[in-house]
């Protein structure tokens, strides 16, 4: 009985032995898991912008910098979940806009579109339509390969902040290549405003030139604060969405006819027929104010195509910048308006309508209807209206925009 009994404790011992065995290989194996796992850099918006900043420091020496203070690059190639970025350290002399292709070909053709991104980080609104734009957007975009979509927005720093954390959203379904820009506000400002200053008493809100609105004037003088390297790019308001692929708005450019610089759409309200109230009176035949297609209803810019090369290359439409060619023209016209670039276009259009390719209503098809209800109401549906397939629906003075 005794050896019996020592049988069984030996046997114990052993058995025990073997479970503890046991349970250290499978803490053993669970620790691999758990290093493999939680231990490995998952490649996010943030860790990839990190490592490029890291790995890349050395290059930005040679890069071609523009004369922007903030310009913050992410790049995205078609079919990969990672995203690049960059923080570009510029202020040299040089024009050239700084640009990073990620792991994009170099050689890849672009396609280059330009939104006003700021205060939108103290805009609940804004935010809500920024995101309603980039999803139908990303929605129904389609490039082809070799194609990159480029977004640059101009912003302060709060939103570029607020901007690179919804883009990681917005941008996570893209089927093409695109890049993202931020540029700094406050360093377009300081270059437009001598440009502008002279036509901001003309067409901005307040009295006087203000320094803060010569931002609101980037579109009329883009061809000289960009690089000469850039010859084409699309301006967009953020209360837009889109019903088609963007890439097919880029093949307006190709319509523009001899001497224009610049695509837009028509205004879809009696908004300049109430501007040029004195000289409609004091000139009861002109074609100033009324609606298309016989009149002149002036134009809408929260969609225009500007072709930069075109731009820089018109004596006219250079001429047309200068101080005393702008008083003459107001003066001419009675002009005093408060929507910035929008104003001058239009009545720089009045005069020299071959600057100007008319892009199809459908590509800014603008829902305000402010006006029918503030005096205009018998002739409102002659500027609203707009026939044939509607491309982008445009949410101005915040009108809702259809689910469809």
């Amino acid at each position: 009985m005794g050896i019996l009994r020592l049988v069984a404790r030996i046997m114990g011992r052993i058995s025990t032995f073997r479970s503890y065995q046991f349970v250290l290989l499978l803490a053993a194996a669970l620790a691999v898991v758990a290093f493999y796992y939680f231990g490995s850099e998952r490649q996010n918006f943030s860790s990839t912008t990190k490592r490029i900043k890291q790995t890349q420091a050395s290059h930005n020496t040679n890069r071609n910098d523009a004369d922007l203070t903030v310009d913050t690059a992410l790049s995205h190639p078609a079919g990969s979940e990672e995203r690049g970025g960059e923080e570009l350290d510029v202020g040299g002399e040089s024009e050239g806009l700084r640009s990073t292709t990620g792991n994009g070909d170099a050689g890849d053709h672009r396609y280059h579109a330009l939104m006003m991104f700021t205060k939108v980080d103290k805009s609940r609104s804004l935010q809500d339509k920024f995101r309603v734009a980039m999803l139908s957007m990303v929605q129904h975009g389609r490039f082809l390969e070799g194609e990159v979509l480029v977004l640059h927005f101009v912003s302060d720093e709060a939103s570029k902040e607020l901007g690179e954390r919804m883009l990681q959203e917005f941008l996570l379904d893209a089927t093409f290549k695109y890049e993202v820009s931020f540029h700094d506000v406050a360093a377009l400002t300081q270059k437009l405003f001598p440009i502008v200053e002279a036509m901001q008493k003309h067409f901005s809100a307040g009295s006087g030139a203000y320094y803060s609105d010569a931002i609101f004037f980037l579109s009329v003088a883009m061809h000289h604060i960009m690089p000469e390297s850039l010859t084409r790019i699309v301006q967009l308001d953020l209360d837009l969405k889109y019903r088609t692929n963007i890439r097919d708005l880029f093949q307006e450019f190709d319509r523009f006819p001899p001497g224009a610089v610049i695509g837009i759409s028509r205004e879809m309200q009696p908004v300049y027929r109430h501007t040029f109230w004195q000289y409609r009176k004091e000139n009861p035949q002109t074609r100033v104010g009324e609606p298309a297609p016989d009149g002149l209803p002036g134009f809408n810019s929260g969609v225009m195509l500007l072709d930069l090369g075109a731009m820089r290359a018109s004596a006219l439409y250079n001429q047309l910048l200068e101080p005393s060619n702008v008083a003459k023209l107001a003066d001419q016209y009675r002009f005093r308006g408060h929507l910035g670039d929008q104003d001058f276009f239009t009545m720089i259009g009045m005069e020299h309508p071959e600057l100007f390719y008319s892009l199809a209503c459908g590509w800014n098809r603008q829902l305000c209807t402010w006006w029918r209800d503030h005096g205009y109401g018998e002739v409102f549906q002659l500027y609203y209206r707009c026939g044939g397939p509607i491309y982008i629906y445009h949410g101005n003075c915040n009108s809702p925009i259809p689910d469809d």
